[in-house]
């Protein structure tokens, strides 16, 4: 199964600019399992999101019937798609990267390189940018299938680190008080943390190794003084 879900929405707010569903639950069908608590939920994540400066770049959020929520933040907007559990991970990444990277680009040609932040940011009406749905729609068909060669040689081109993506269910991030914010500073700081131990190993490896070359080096170059004082002074 392809994406199910598909949003784009301004981080500040949430305000969703573009949506687009598959077209069994577009139709009210219950392809995959999704149903509109799922399309609420959507709503919820980009609002718990919004005007949070640490957001997580990338996060999974496992919701119900097998399914999960992936997003991707980026220039102030969030990407947001739902997939099928066995859906893989990476794929689903690689889905939104291109959804941004085609947004982004008509953005640009409408409003111009500089213009169209400022368009989206006093941009008041929700799903004003819905004609990028048929881009939308193009990108989706291109991973129905995860296993079609297309969609084989761009996961085996891609380097990205998925591990490192945090995963939340959706009842902690929605229904037991726990903000995306707060998430999103716990693993803000464990990156910054991750880099003060590596920094402090490498300040320790430095001192171990003035503490066992030093005292051999300073007798060398006081050798060496001697010796110069004693023939060339």
């Amino acid at each position: 199964m392809p994406p199910l879900l598909t949003f784009v929405a301004r981080l500040s707010d949430g305000l969703p600019l573009v949506a687009n569903a598959a077209p069994d639950f577009s139709n009210g069908g219950g392809g995959g399992g999704v149903t509109q608590v799922h399309k609420g939920q959507a709503k919820d994540i980009l609002r718990g999101l919004g005007g949070t400066a640490s957001a997580s770049a990338k996060m999974s959020i496992d919701t119900t019937n097998n399914l999960v929520f992936h997003y991707l933040v980026r220039d102030a907007l969030c990407y947001l798609t739902l997939t099928e559990r066995s859906y893989p991970k990476r794929l689903a990444f690689l889905y939104l990267e291109e959804v941004a990277d085609a947004f982004l680009e008509s953005l640009a040609q409408d409003h111009g390189d500089h213009g169209w932040r400022d368009a989206v940011a006093t941009t008041a009406r929700p799903y004003a940018y819905i004609k990028f749905d048929l881009v939308i729609q193009r990108k989706r068909k291109d991973f129905v299938d995860p296993t079609s060669r297309q969609n084989a040689t761009k996961l085996n081109a891609d380097l990205a680190d998925i591990q490192s993506i945090m995963r939340r269910n959706i009842d902690e991030v929605l229904n037991r008080g726990e903000k995306l914010e707060h998430v999103s500073t716990v693993s803000n700081n464990l990156v910054a943390e991750s880099k003060k131990f590596k920094w402090g190993a490498k300040k320790l490896t430095w001192q171990a190794m003035v503490n066992q070359y030093g005292p051999m080096a300073a007798a060398g170059l006081f050798v060496v003084f001697v010796l110069y004082m004693k023939f060339f002074w």
